[in-house]
């Protein structure tokens, strides 16, 4: 039976009208699968020694913030990790036992690349460990501890699926256990490290994390096993939508009706509430950039790609999948007499307003200097000026249809923000920062800022062209787009 799941699971990807753009993603997010392997790795087999020129001893201090490591990872999988989706809905018609189909689908989460990349942390510290002439036993039972806290992650993200307060609640306390430890008010790991320690020094302890991996693996197979029905798990829940008072918006003319469209598509659907809260996150992003917490993000580059990142966090969520949000009535849309340039403006003006808004929210980054409000506002008039139509254009070959109640399916997509997005979205970053060098290592670090907003300000003067531009490659794709719309997995 496990071999008629992946049969099914090969002919679907293969078969999908959007395989060629998945192909593409799926081996650009191969360079960076290797290039975070090959950090994890470096990580594991020199952090004993870098930690020991620091005059720490490397084993404890490791274990006094793997606490950070353990959660750190249960969020960063939240918003990366996409859950294993399996075409239900058929499978319930045929005789498959429920049971069978849910093994499976949890089996797929845990050959997981967001599992296993930890060995390449984990397997070369341990090496060091041994050969530095710690007890071997006592190495296997912490190394085997921590592989149980990993993948209890794994199995408290699946029934986490649709619990972004409840995760964004626990990012937040740790947060501000992380601030109160730097600054000496509070320190969490004194309770913590005990523990870990305790992991090496006394072996039955490792019986504690592989109990809680049992826990929470019986927890996630009973919350999807009692959703799997047609009439239960799988039913849209269907309720009483209102719209709200938007006639403020007429006042962008005839791009204001598809505005208010969207609008309330964020206000009514889970998975574009999550878009929003992942974009006022992004705000937070720059205060690893601009407050000092990590060294090496003080360059002046990293400063530009920060200011680029927190103001364009709902452009880089929300526009990046224009038009796949409006996929279930694309192809109604298509039949009627709508001008795909008013369309597109309004897509474009609803990603300026977002980032305008995020630009003055930006505002008391200011504390740590006139240069980080400066990249933020240069970065700004970037992101409103040539990011937000790369965006667009972008869209028109992001052929993914989503469904916006994904986020209450038991094997459904919960985010539309995840690792492919952010991939996608590199190069809209990386563009600045470049434009920023060249400017800072020529005539200064004001120049770098100046040619960075005139590049921005240029996309707004060649704004028309470029619509007639990205109108044509819509144009051009439109039946392809359709015809992937009309595949739901």
């Amino acid at each position: 039976m496990i071999k008629q799941f992946l049969n099914l699971e090969w002919k679907g990807f293969f078969r999908k009208a959007s395989f060629q753009t998945n192909l593409a993603l799926k081996i650009l997010m191969i360079f960076g699968v290797l290039s975070m392997i090959t950090y994890l790795a470096l990580a594991g087999a020199f952090v004993y020694f870098t930690l020991e020129k620091m005059h720490y001893e490397p084993f404890s201090t490791v274990n006094k913030f793997i606490i950070y490591y353990v959660v750190g990872d249960l969020i960063i999988r939240y918003m990366g990790q996409k859950m294993p989706v399996v075409n239900i809905k058929p499978l319930l018609l045929l005789p498959f036992k429920k049971t069978k189909i849910v093994k499976f689908a949890l089996g797929k989460t845990v050959l997981s690349f967001w599992n296993w990349m930890h060995a390449f942390f984990f397997i070369p510290f341990s090496i060091v460990l041994i050969a530095h002439d710690f007890n071997p036993l006592g190495v296997l039972a912490w190394h085997v501890g921590m592989a149980a806290f990993i993948y209890a992650n794994n199995f408290i993200n699946i029934f986490l699926n649709d619990k972004l307060w409840l995760v964004l609640g626990v990012g937040a306390i740790f947060a501000i256990f992380g601030f109160a430890q730097y600054y000496g008010y509070f320190d969490i790991t004194t309770f913590t490290q005990p523990f870990f320690q305790g992991l090496y020094e006394q072996l039955w302890f490792a019986l504690f994390p592989i109990v809680l991996l049992g826990i929470v693996a019986s927890i996630a197979f009973k919350y999807f096993l009692a959703r799997l029905y047609l009439d239960a798990g799988l039913a849209k829940k269907v309720s009483e939508a209102s719209g709200g008072d938007l006639g403020w918006v007429d006042r962008f003319g005839k791009q204001s009706t598809f505005l208010k469209n969207d609008i309330r598509l964020i206000l009514r659907n889970k998975r574009s509430k999550t878009t929003v809260f992942m974009s006022v996150m992004f705000l937070f992003y720059g205060l690893l950039f601009f407050g000092g917490l990590v060294e090496t993000y003080e360059g002046p580059f990293w400063r530009m790609f920060a200011a680029v990142f927190v103001s364009g966090g709902f452009l880089f969520s929300f526009g990046q999948f224009v038009p796949s949000w409006d996929s279930a009535y694309y192809p109604l849309m298509m039949t009627q007499n709508i001008a795909y340039k008013e369309y597109l403006r309004s897509k474009w003006l609803l990603v300026v307003i977002a980032t305008a808004i995020s630009t003055i929210l930006c505002i008391p980054y200011v504390y740590f200097g006139w240069e980080v409000l400066a990249a933020i506002i240069v970065g700004a008039i970037f992101n409103m000026g040539v990011n937000a139509h790369l965006v667009l254009l972008g869209g028109a070959y992001i052929k993914t249809p989503i469904d916006l109640q994904s986020g209450k399916k038991a094997f459904g997509d919960k985010s539309s923000f995840n690792l492919k997005t952010l991939l996608v979205s590199l190069p809209k970053m990386l563009g600045p920062m470049a434009l920023y060098a060249i400017g800072h290592f020529t005539l200064g670090p004001v120049s770098g800022f100046a040619l960075v907003a005139i590049v921005g300000l240029a996309g707004f003067a060649l704004r028309d062209k470029v619509f007639d531009l990205i109108i044509k490659i819509y144009k051009k794709e439109k039946y392809k787009t359709l015809q992937a719309y009309k595949q739901t997995t």
